[in-house]
């Protein structure tokens, strides 16, 4: 039964969504200021390194725990369990040596696939923690984070088999809530902890590098294509919807930022057309293969719209989201999770005549928020109050890079003498 294209498939999905965490590294790394730029870009690359571990130690052996007959499995059915026989990924390595696999494709495969998801869902935390965050504080709520809330939460929404909203019918195709409302609402809670950053305010802190912002965001693009057609595990038509879709929402978001920009500010800025295109994808994520090409690109622009002006939220309510994960991720994973309960093909409200669909969206998705709001602050106000998680002030002022890396982003050379000139 084994499909060598299928097999192929899943593995090149999950090449492009691990190229995404780097692609992150650089959206969020011209973002912020020239002097934050490495340690901005390190906690992705530090998710990737320490993520990647965990998941084969022991993340996937809780996210794809089956309760059955024959199986190892201990814990609480649909909401948090561990399946013994995958810690070190044993039962698939024994499965991938197998001479005969009675699969579409070996489940190593789709333990690296789903491993990327983990990655780039921590990674996206630490925009909401930009220019004041120690790394090695930032790798241990890391660690505890992804242990506690993102492997069962990525149990509830993609083991089909006895998750817990797999089981409810609630559609989410490749992590709205999983991802991306679990990402903001972990930013929303680590911002709280940490802070505002020094002499925050609207305009304070400007992008760095635009050029890079634009770069991070083609890159993301690019892995979203993987991200959301490989969901489907198959070279398929549902493939093809959901990359159709994420093709046509981000460009409509685009077009929804773009024209909010314009009527508040004056202009159309490149970093507005990056964001509006990442917001666009956020939104298009939980929903790829339940919509028509039509009512996705009505997501898009209205994600678009909706997370332009959310990102103005923080200055109105006075905590320091950075990089607007709250703003963009949170809002938008929301805005895409509920927009299926109305447009969703069959189920939706306009198909269905009924709610009952809202309404499961809706209970996903604030499950998920509480949770990983919750422990997220528990597990930073700890390390705060322990380690200390943010950097003196006289750091966060001088440089963070040089701080807490010994590095810096930029060096020029005078071309009369080539002494070095820092980049502030």
């Amino acid at each position: 039964m084994l499909d060598q294209g299928n097999t192929a498939f899943v593995l090149i999905m999950a090449a492009l969504v691990l190229f995404m965490t780097p692609g992150l590294a650089f959206f969020y790394g011209g973002l912020v200021k020239a002097k934050s730029v490495i340690s901005m870009m390190m906690m992705s690359f530090g998710a990737i390194a320490l993520v990647g571990v965990l998941w084969v130690l022991y993340g996937y052996a809780i996210a794809f725990a089956n309760h059955g007959e024959g199986t190892n499995v201990a814990g609480i059915v649909g909401f948090f369990s561990i399946d013994w026989n995958q810690i070190g990924l044993g039962q698939a390595f024994e499965e991938a040596k197998a001479s005969t696999i009675n699969a579409a494709y070996p489940s190593m495969a789709f333990v690296g696939f789903q491993a990327t998801f983990a990655i780039i869902t921590v990674a996206l935390i630490s925009g909401a923690i930009a220019d004041r965050a120690k790394f090695g504080a930032w790798m241990i709520f890391a660690g505890v984070w992804v242990t506690v809330v993102y492997f069962p939460v990525a149990s509830w929404v993609f083991n089909l088999t006895s998750g817990m909203f797999a089981t409810w019918g609630v559609i989410d195709f490749a992590g709205g809530t999983a991802v991306h409302i679990n990402a903001g609402a972990a930013g929303l809670a680590l911002a709280l902890v940490l802070g505002k950053r020094v002499g925050f305010a609207k305009g304070a802190h400007k992008p760095h590098n635009p050029p890079f912002v634009l770069l991070g965001a083609a890159i993301l693009w690019f892995g979203w294509f993987g991200f959301n057609a490989g969901s489907e595990g198959a070279a398929d038509g549902i493939a093809s919807l959901a990359w159709v879709n994420t093709l046509a929402a981000p460009a409509a978001a685009i077009l929804g930022w773009l024209l909010i920009e314009k009527l508040k500010d004056g202009k159309a800025t490149s970093v507005g057309a990056a964001s509006g295109a990442v917001a666009g994808l956020v939104a298009i994520t939980p929903a790829c293969a339940a919509l028509t090409p039509g009512w996705g690109i009505l997501l898009g622009f209205l994600a678009g719209v909706v997370c332009c002006f959310a990102i103005d939220w923080k200055y109105r309510l006075g905590f320091d989201d950075s990089l607007d994960v709250v703003g963009v991720h949170l809002v938008g994973g929301i805005f895409g999770t509920l927009y299926l309960g109305i447009f969703a093909d069959t189920t939706g409200l306009i198909y269905s005549g009924s709610f009952a669909q809202l309404g499961k969206q809706a209970v996903a998705a604030g499950v998920v928020l509480v949770y990983s709001f919750v422990l997220a602050f528990v597990i930073g106000f700890a390390i705060e109050k322990t380690i200390g998680f943010r950097v003196k002030t006289e750091d966060e002022v001088a440089g963070i890079d040089t701080a807490v890396h010994g590095e810096e982003g930029y060096v020029l050379y005078e071309e009369s003498d080539k002494t070095p000139v820092s980049v502030r």
